[in-house]
């Protein structure tokens, strides 16, 4: 599956982004650096098996372990302290991040009821998207009868491209569907 997507990158993508933005040379055409997926459990205070939970479904749909996220600082009407688990990341890049962004467009984002497409203003200025989802049963490694709680998750795709133009492109080419 990573095999298709580099090569489509390779063959199609940077050919069309070449010709569209007119870069002079192949390094300059936008590419993915990594993408970013955070889950944070703000019941993992009180319930410290929701986020062993929560671990073990990212482990599936990224297809690596996270890390878990501990509070920075005390806050005392939310009950939180400073070192307590909040929440897990885990960073994929290389072969595991074109496998999940394959996976991502093309199985788990139509599986979203009522999905009209992505947001196109969810970027940052400097050529990266970020983006939620509510559900995290929308990806096919979830089987729905084990789950314990239905927690939502932060994905954020990170590029080389220098503006949310070029950015667009390179995603649009990949796969993502934007609404108009």
């Amino acid at each position: 599956m990573t095999a298709r997507l580099r090569e489509k990158y390779k063959k199609d993508i940077a050919p069309a982004l070449m010709e569209k933005f007119k870069y002079g040379n192949v390094m300059q055409v936008p590419r993915l650096v990594k993408v970013v997926l955070n889950i944070g459990m703000g019941e993992a205070v009180q319930n410290i098996k929701a986020l062993e939970a929560a671990v073990e479904e990212m482990t599936l749909i990224g297809g690596q372990k996270p890390i878990i996220r501990r509070a920075k600082k005390s806050i005392s009407s939310f009950k939180l302290r400073e070192g307590v688990p909040v929440g897990c990341m885990v960073t994929l890049r290389s072969d595991v991040m074109y496998e999940f962004i394959d996976r991502f467009t093309n199985v788990a984002l139509p599986r979203i009821r009522d999905f009209r497409g992505l947001s196109p203003k969810s970027f940052d200025g400097r050529g990266n998207y970020s983006m939620g989802i509510r559900e995290q049963i929308i990806f096919p490694e979830i089987e729905y009868d084990k789950v314990h709680s239905i927690h939502g998750m932060n994905i954020c795709v990170v590029t080389t491209a220098k503006t949310d133009e070029e950015a667009r492109e390179l995603l649009r080419l990949m796969g993502f569907p934007y609404r108009n």
